[in-house]
């Protein structure tokens, strides 16, 4: 009969454990997934802006060794992400082929100058940061003008900020809800075991040696809750990386460890302090007052 009575007790534990695991392992998924967000809409931004393009007008008359000049000249400048040269002959090939005709049938000649596409790294993907190396570069004779979408540039931008501040406050929203429903897991795993608390004080036992078993299973929750947590975080975003290949160039391996991390950090250190705060509490009250709650 005591073997059965311990046998039930042992699967009523288990049963409490796995469902405290499997409560705190879908509150760090959730977490994760913002976190996750989070810095795929930096990288995202970083990417967009990145992608923008300044047309720098070259001189018809340069010989092909000036423009070699020029051209690695604008590589080695800090604000250049990638650059390339496009011939008045190419830029009068891709222009013939979104017209459907050739300007040069109706005009004689070739309207078209060489350019310069440039991608700016992202810090100097700003108005402001722009209008400076416009300047620098309108002021060199190889240069006949430079133009850059500014509408388009500053909504990306303002968007961007708008978007990240929204994020922020979500992110702070979910961290505030994730910590209080484990918590509340947490609390009422120990509220279960408050008069066993009680009976071990009234032997002699010190509140370390108290602490100890519970501390140790809130490890093993934090664990296994992270672990979980990472594995379905790690499955759905190959999922969608392969789905989608294009995502490769935004969520980078990089995002991944920190977002693995942070889910393992978090699963840690909210079980473990959640313990201890609530251990506190329940080996501060006697007996009449545990009977009270």
């Amino acid at each position: 009969m005591a073997q059965a009575y311990g046998h039930k007790r042992s699967r009523w534990f288990n049963t409490q454990f796995m469902t405290s695991c499997i409560s705190t392992t879908l509150v760090l998924i959730l977490l994760g997934t913002i976190v996750f967000f989070m810095l795929s809409a930096k990288n995202l931004s970083a990417f967009i802006k990145e992608n923008l393009n300044v047309s720098v007008l070259v001189n018809d008359e340069l010989k092909q060794a000036d423009i070699d000049s020029l051209q690695a000249e604008l590589t080695n400048s800090p604000y250049v992400k990638r650059l390339t040269f496009i011939s008045k002959e190419q830029a009068l090939e891709e222009t013939s082929k979104d017209l459907g005709t050739d300007p040069t049938e109706f005009l004689g000649y070739n309207p078209f100058t060489p350019s310069f596409e440039i991608n700016v790294n992202e810090p100097y993907a700003n108005n402001d940061s722009l209008s400076k190396i416009v300047a620098e570069l309108d002021l060199r004779e190889e240069i006949v003008g430079v133009d850059y979408d500014k509408e388009t540039l500053e909504s990306v931008n303002d968007n961007i900020r708008k978007i990240s501040a929204v994020l922020l406050v979500i992110a702070c929203l979910f961290l505030y809800i994730s910590f209080a429903l484990i918590n509340n897991t947490v609390r009422l795993t120990i509220f279960s075991k408050r008069f066993l608390i009680n009976t071990m004080k009234l032997v002699g036992a010190s509140w370390g040696f108290i602490r100890r078993p519970f501390l140790k299973n809130a490890f093993r929750l934090g664990i296994l809750s992270g672990i979980a947590a990472d594995t379905a975080l790690l499955c759905g975003i190959h999922w969608m990386k392969a789905y989608e290949p294009g995502l490769n160039a935004i969520v980078t391996s990089d995002i991944i460890y920190v977002v693995m991390a942070v889910v393992m950090v978090c699963g840690l250190l909210i079980t473990f302090l959640c313990t201890f705060a609530s251990l506190s509490r329940y080996l501060k009250m006697n007996s009449n007052e545990l009977y009270n709650i």
